[in-house]
């Protein structure tokens, strides 16, 4: 059986290593400057045992080296800034005013819990533990807790009557729910974001989806997601009605959902239906045909919810996850 996580969630020390080789690479941090676990600790809001994980892994990879103190010393060159005097130093960052830019802790952590906890949801309903996900990632609660409220922002996780946290199933009854309020909602939305679309946008978005259209048996479901989401997000994003985005955010679960489900089921529809249901859509707002559009994007968001099911019923079948110890499994789901 395949794991829906494998090669998808890296761990936090994973993220953090990845993000440090990526800022040597590019002449973020440069050659000779000191890492210690207490500033990688500090930068990426986690404890120092994965900072020390992160740091052993770069020493692995040959990116640094134990300083003769205490931390390590970055040993390797930059592709994009030369050696330090080989040029003139003043152009070059050095280590003394390197100053490493410090990121949301959980932004670092976001898209990892997002897509644990999105994929079993093909699944059951899943009760979801603030104190164990912080543990589990090396974090503060307040960390965990701001994790959690995002994903309450998105649609993913919701409070019971007791007031804890669990992710619903992609349940038929939920599906149809989610989509009737897409239905409802977005067509509006459309509607008072067209006068506020900049010259060229419409044509470069329909452009995107003909390109793929053309090029169907070379796309991927990291296509299809962004296809999606330069519809149902960018273009309706042009709505200067807060409360009715607000509104729309609801049923964001489906659309992250679709990241999942896009990756997993790409052979499931010899083409891909729901391009030529966008192109009619762009094509009505080119053509100035404000309801003709708003038709359009009902039509195709009725249409998707079944396609959405046979989406997660496929899915279901091949994936195990595995356990994790946040994540419970709720009796009946």
């Amino acid at each position: 059986m395949k794991s829906a996580t494998t090669g998808i969630a890296p761990r936090l020390y994973r993220r953090a290593c990845d993000l440090l080789a990526a800022d040597i690479a590019n002449g973020v941090i440069v050659h000779g400057t000191r890492l210690t676990e207490t500033m990688v600790a500090n930068r990426f809001g986690i404890s120092r045992a994965p900072a020390r994980q992160a740091l052993a892994e770069l020493e692995r990879l040959h990116l640094v080296r134990k300083a003769e103190s205490r931390g390590y010393d970055v040993v390797a060159k930059s592709r994009s800034v030369p050696e330090i005097g080989a040029t003139d130093e003043s152009s070059a960052p050095t280590p003394d005013t390197m100053r490493m830019q410090p990121r949301s802790s959980w932004e670092l952590i976001y898209d990892n819990i997002e897509i644990e906890i999105v994929s079993r949801t093909s699944l059951a309903d899943w009760r979801i533990n603030e104190a164990m996900l912080a543990k589990h990632y090396g974090v503060s609660r307040t960390v965990a807790r701001d994790v959690v409220a995002r994903l309450q922002q998105r649609g993913i996780v919701h409070k019971d009557e007791s007031g804890r946290w669990y992710a619903p199933a992609l349940t038929a009854k939920h599906i149809d729910e989610l989509y009737e309020l897409r239905w409802i909602l977005e067509p509006i939305a459309l509607e008072k974001a067209a006068p506020n679309f900049p010259d060229g946008l419409l044509l470069s978005l329909r452009k995107n989806v003909a390109d793929a259209v053309q090029s169907i048996d070379k796309i991927d479901g990291e296509m299809l997601d962004a296809l999606e989401q330069q519809l149902h997000v960018e273009l309706l994003g042009y709505c200067e009605n807060a409360s009715l985005m607000r509104a729309i955010s609801l049923p964001q679960a489906l659309l992250v959902a679709h990241h999942f489900l896009y990756h997993w089921t790409m052979g499931l529809f010899d083409t891909e239906p729901f391009l030529p249901e966008h192109l009619a859509i762009f094509d009505s707002l080119l053509a100035g045909d404000i309801e003709g559009a708003k038709a359009g994007l009902t039509r195709h968001l009725q249409i998707s919810r079944s396609r959405a099911m046979m989406r997660i019923k496929a899915v279901a079948e091949v994936i195990s996850p595995d356990e994790l110890p946040y994540l419970e499994k709720m009796e009946g789901g």
